[in-house]
């Protein structure tokens, strides 16, 4: 997951009213108490706003730098980023930037989201293999896009939170394990797709070998401690592998076993 992105928007959480800080502070519940906890925490639902914070995401920071993937258009307007951020941040979750979600790891930049999904070009048919599961979003926004999405995360108890919110919201379509991104799933390989939201410093064989023949893979490539590539792999039709460097970015490292 990214580390740094483009200048983050300046939105803020709405200040409290007058009425609704004395009740805080004086600890009332009742019929107030719900209205003060979502005022707080941000949107939780829909009906809080959610969509329209949706809406003018799409619209100011993924179509107004060239995303034009309608479908990819459509699912990012679609998913709730805010139910897979802690609920500490999820006040931040429309914003134009990264945040963290525990365990040194982040969510994505919903524009670098946009740009990964649209490079891999997914059709309704494909099964899509996720290497850093993280928070579950990237699997969700995929989940509308495909058949079937099989995610690794490496560290479990963010498997386990993210396997638990996709099911809850069901995304019925995404199969969640802990493991090494390393190695891939070659028990469901090859795959149509393949989409790595961590960056190791080279690419991994198993990986190229998992994706089909005609598949794609977008993946971060470079030394932790420095600027990375973004990368989109062709495999064709004879197993040649065709290498397109796309922008500079800085995400988190790919860990576990890189010679296995």
């Amino acid at each position: 997951m990214p580390m740094s992105s483009v200048t983050a928007a300046r939105s803020a959480r709405q200040p409290w009213s007058g009425l609704g800080r004395i009740l805080r502070l004086l600890g009332i519940a009742l019929l107030f108490g719900p209205v003060a906890a979502a005022a707080q925490q941000g949107p939780r639902a829909d009906g809080d706003g959610a969509t329209a914070q949706r809406m003018r995401m799409v619209e100011r920071q993924i179509e107004a730098r060239g995303v034009r993937d309608a479908r990819v258009l459509e699912v990012m307007r679609a998913v709730p980023r805010h139910r897979f951020v802690p609920p500490e941040r999820a006040a931040q979750a429309y914003r134009d930037h990264p945040l963290p979600i525990g365990h040194g790891q982040t969510i994505s930049q919903p524009y670098i989201v946009a740009t990964m999904t649209e490079l891999l070009q997914p059709k309704r048919d494909d099964r899509v293999l996720e290497i850093g599961t993280g928070s579950g979003y990237q699997a969700a926004v995929l989940s509308g896009l495909v058949a079937e999405v099989y995610s690794i995360e490496i560290v479990e108890p963010l498997a386990r939170r993210a396997e638990a919110v996709l099911k809850e919201l069901r995304y019925d379509n995404v199969t969640v394990r802990a493991g090494d991104g390393y190695a891939g799933w070659p028990e469901h390989a090859p795959f149509d797709a393949i989409i790595v939201t961590a960056a190791p410093e080279r690419v991994p064989q198993a990986l190229l070998d998992q994706l089909k023949p005609g598949g794609r893979m977008v993946i971060p490539v470079g030394p932790v401690h420095a600027l990375q590539e973004l990368r989109l792999i062709e495999k064709t039709a004879t197993g040649e592998l065709r290498n397109r460097r796309i922008a500079p970015v800085r995400f988190v490292p790919m860990t576990g076993d890189e010679g296995g």
